[in-house]
């Protein structure tokens, strides 16, 4: 494992106080001091930027007629469709009936849908939109100026959504419906928290009793997230548990499991199929998920055109696919019917390659097998990924659409150390105010990595990227990255080999 070398400094325009102690130097030396930052530029104070920014418009938000009425599916555009996910029973495709077992029926029908290219918003879930919607498309000047880079940087923030991430996009209408055939009862899985806290919100909002099952290593990371869940009413559970006869299994395995969403997605499936009255929710992974989070990219695509601009690179982060595919998906239908040439860049952690080293399989979605088998790029059901603090992108699998895609190669992955995302989450936080998530920090760095080739061709590109979230929760992610407590984690092709082993041959 690699470690972060100490270089502590005063954050630009501050006081850090604790940090200069560690450093054994007085505030005014320290101050005068400048660190000389990673990405090759010194910190700068604010009064320093230059002119780029001065009376320039940096937010564009939509109103209210403006917002989405219906989500885009990009199925209905796409000329290869993906393969289909198939009974593991039968080995034959999956039917909405299949799937209605697990999931509310009209979720169902929308995760098979390859012919409709525009699914209508629920009414009452746009009225719900509109609480937070539209969220704003940001040009970050200052980010711009740090990296003395030509490209012009856009970021669609959505950690000012209800409680800080863009999760709850899909957290309503999967609430909604159940409300709407009758069910009470929901469960799902989550990782980082983020996805727990927004389904345990939107439960709230339609008189839904929920049930979490959290990581258990997030879920020890980050406390104040299982609160949050708690206090709008859910019951959260570490997992792998000794609650389900998927976590025993696990747990008998390996008494020392610290969890992955497939272990958590495994116990939520199997509490919802057991229990009265009672659907299960996913947070990412399944196409009616990320049909949902399309609200993102088409009200990305408007705020673009205020801006009198439009994107030459779009890039998120990569876990199960929900936020990347959210912005990217209503830009890429226009690569798709209009034969432009926008570049599509998936961030993920190195410590779970799955887009980069994985393999295209048929899979399970979750570690017991008890999900139908999914055409993905895949490390694994049963892969252990490293204990990093991206919690939400700790997961074996693609979502179907972005693997096939992939797989054609119409968009690409790129793996990213840890230690260089929290790298480029600080930087960010330095210039734009906004301390990101742990996920979010692997599109930031990508958007750097991206700015710094523009820098060095003389490129004017202009790059877009997901901020799926704020990281105020995540701070004992900061704190051991600040303190040289944080570490790269190594995966090698002999690891990869053999959790691949457990794949079904189809």
């Amino acid at each position: 494992m690699q470690k972060r070398k100490l270089g502590y400094t005063a954050l630009p325009n501050t006081e850090n106080s604790i940090a200069l102690i560690k450093k054994n130097k007085r505030p005014t030396e320290a101050r005068q001091s400048q660190r000389k930052h990673a990405y090759g530029r010194d910190s700068e104070m604010p009064q320093q930027l230059d002119n780029r920014i001065m009376n320039k418009q940096k937010r564009y938000i939509l109103q209210e007629n403006d917002l989405p009425k219906q989500w885009y599916n990009i199925l209905a555009d796409m000329p290869n469709k993906p393969l289909p996910p198939l009974n593991p029973a039968t080995k034959k495709p999956v039917s909405v009936d299949d799937l209605a077992h697990i999931f509310a029926k009209a979720c169902a029908e929308q995760e098979l849908d390859t012919q409709n290219a525009w699914i209508d918003i629920p009414e009452e879930v746009q009225e719900k939109y509109k609480y937070y919607r539209s969220t704003p498309l940001v040009r970050a000047y200052a980010l711009e100026e740090a990296l003395q880079t030509p490209a012009h940087i856009y970021f669609k923030n959505e950690s000012v959504n209800p409680l800080g991430s863009h999760k709850v996009n899909s957290a309503l209408p999967q609430c909604y419906y159940c409300k709407q055939e009758g069910v009470t009862n929901v469960t799902t899985e989550t990782g980082a928290g983020q996805w727990g806290a927004a389904l345990s919100y939107a439960a709230s909002v339609y008189g839904l009793s929920a049930a979490v099952y959290q990581v258990k290593i997030s879920m020890q990371q980050k406390p104040y997230r299982s609160l949050v869940m708690r206090t709008f009413g859910a019951a959260v559970t570490g997992s792998p548990s000794m609650s389900t006869r998927a976590g025993k299994n696990i747990i008998t395995r390996d008494p020392m499991h610290q969890g992955s969403l497939g272990t958590a997605i495994s116990e939520a499936v199997e509490l919802a199929t057991t229990t009265p009255n009672c659907k299960y929710t996913l947070g990412s992974v399944l196409n009616h998920v990320t049909l949902h989070q399309t609200v993102i990219g088409l009200e990305a695509e408007k705020q673009m055109a205020l801006a009198e601009e439009y994107p030459d690179v779009v890039i998120g982060c990569f876990g199960g696919g929900s936020n990347f595919g959210g912005l990217a998906f209503p830009f890429m239908r226009h690569n798709i019917l209009e034969g432009r040439k926008t570049q599509f860049v998936a961030a993920e952690p190195d410590s779970c390659p799955k887009l980069t080293r994985g393999e295209f399989r048929y899979d399970f979605g979750d570690e017991a097998g008890y999900t139908p088998l999914l055409p993905m790029f895949t490390l694994g059901h049963d892969f252990k990924p490293a204990n990093i603090h991206a919690g939400g992108l700790r997961y074996h699998g693609a979502g179907v659409i972005v693997s096939q895609l992939i797989k054609e190669g119409l968009m690409r992955g790129e793996d990213i150390p840890q230690l260089e995302t929290f790298e480029a989450g600080t930087l960010f936080a330095r210039t734009e105010g906004i301390i990101p998530a742990p996920e979010s920090n692997h599109a930031i760095a990508a958007v750097i990595r991206e700015a710094k080739r523009c820098k060095e061709s003389g490129e004017k590109r202009v790059i877009l990227f997901a901020l799926s979230g704020h990281g105020l929760m995540d701070m004992t992610a900061y704190d051991q990255y600040l303190n040289g407590d944080l570490h790269n984690y190594a995966l090698s092709q002999e690891d990869i080999a053999q959790s691949l082993k457990v794949v079904p041959e189809i």
